[in-house]
């Protein structure tokens, strides 16, 4: 099945492997200056390997990172949301391409990629050189699995972590944030429709891109609920419409204050059309805090004439944020909360909210002592009505 053969070169001897392939066809491995170490490869790379069904062609590792990567990309991305498809691309272009793209996949080792992700490091955020990192890894792994090479070169790879920082989070009170629904109802354009929005950011907890994605069919004025089906994403500039983020359609509850200003603005369009739309008939854009000084646009605008400080204005975001708080507030659960902002679990809500939970710990308490206090009214003899006795103590 082997045999190794001597051969003369200007450097003095070598020793070449000759083997037979899985296909019968015959292959050869060359450039060893000894016999035993080309025996130990012929016994690692081909008696064993074919033995374990794990051999693999030296030929097949020739390709280069940047053929696989259009393999790789082809098979993943429609799976993928727009969004990501764009992402990826972007981060191969930059980051990836330009220094693997020609490397033979056989040719990629552990020392190279560090030092690649190390140089980057310095450059570039820990997500931004993690996303490059990725898309390499992803290409090994598909490399490993078509057998073109024996076993990933990455597994020691270290990468930089990501930062954990404390978001910047505002709440709104339920007058804040009907006060600034009302201001952005002033705008000289489309003003029913902003009004509207930012009532059903704030208590019902749409992300932007579900909001955007709304259409008449979805809100349910009969069950008094939002049904969340859409979600568009600006893709390179342009807005892509796809499912909620995590696949998480979920119908969301609707207060009589997000329906009654909703109704009028569903009211004569047809039922396919979206119930948000910028003046030029376009799906609405997304709005940001940011660059206080240039942006003026409508969201901005009606936060300074509230008289908000920079630091204090709330971005679309924290609006969702306020619905959860005023639905925990209102006395929702945890559960209901998940389930109220599409959160693919209840653990998740409470990493992400368990500020809001805080008071809990002390509602426990003040209904402990009550029931305490209760039962041993009742041990001394005293009549009492627990349902009104702890309402009174709770209160």
């Amino acid at each position: 099945m082997t045999s190794i053969e001597p051969y003369d070169t200007a450097k003095g001897r070598r020793y070449s492997v000759r083997y037979r392939k899985p296909d019968h066809s015959m292959g050869r491995k060359s450039g060893f200056q000894r016999k035993r170490d080309a025996e130990l490869w012929a016994a690692d790379h081909v008696t064993d390997a074919l033995a374990n069904d794990t051999y693999v062609d030296p030929g097949k590792g020739k390709i280069t990172v940047g053929e696989l990567y259009q393999t790789w990309y082809a098979e993943r991305s429609p799976l993928w949301k727009p969004s990501w498809a764009s992402t990826v691309g972007i981060s191969w272009r930059t980051h990836v391409e330009p220094e693997w793209a020609g490397v033979r996949i056989s040719d990629v080792t552990r020392s190279g990629v560090q030092q690649w992700v190390s140089a980057l490091s310095k450059q570039r955020s820990a997500s931004t050189v993690n996303k490059a990192y990725g898309i390499l890894k992803g290409i090994v792994e598909l490399a490993v699995q078509d057998k073109r090479i024996a076993k990933s070169p990455l597994t020691a790879v270290k990468v930089p972590r990501k930062p954990r920082r404390k978001q910047r989070r505002v709440y709104l009170t339920i007058s804040q944030l009907i006060a600034f629904a009302d201001e952005c109802g002033n705008a000289q354009e489309k003003g029913d429709e902003r009004r509207a929005l930012i009532l059903l950011l704030g208590f019902c907890g749409l992300r932007w891109g579900e909001a955007a994605g709304l259409r008449v069919r979805d809100v349910d004025f009969s069950d008094h609920r939002i049904k969340v089906r859409h979600n568009v994403v600006m893709v390179e500039g342009k807005g892509v419409e796809g499912t909620p983020k995590n696949g998480e359609m979920r119908d969301v509850p609707m207060p009589r204050i997000v329906e009654n200003t909703l109704d009028g603005v569903c009211s004569g369009k047809a039922r396919d059309e979206h119930v948000f739309l910028d003046p030029s008939g376009r799906t609405i854009r997304p709005q940001s805090v940011a660059n206080l000084k240039s942006n003026r646009t409508w969201y901005i605008s009606a936060l300074k004439r509230l008289g908000y400080r920079p630091e204090d204005m709330p971005s679309p975001h924290d609006l969702r944020h306020t619905a959860a708080s005023i639905a925990v507030h209102a006395g929702a659960n945890v559960k209901a909360l998940q389930r109220m902002l599409g959160h693919a679990s209840a653990s998740m809500t409470l990493d992400v909210y368990a500020d809001l939970f805080d008071s809990d710990l002390d509602d426990v308490a003040r209904m402990i002592d009550a029931s305490i206090d209760v039962e041993q009214q009742e041990i001394d003899g005293v009549p009492v009505f627990p349902e009104k006795e702890l309402a009174e103590k709770c209160a």
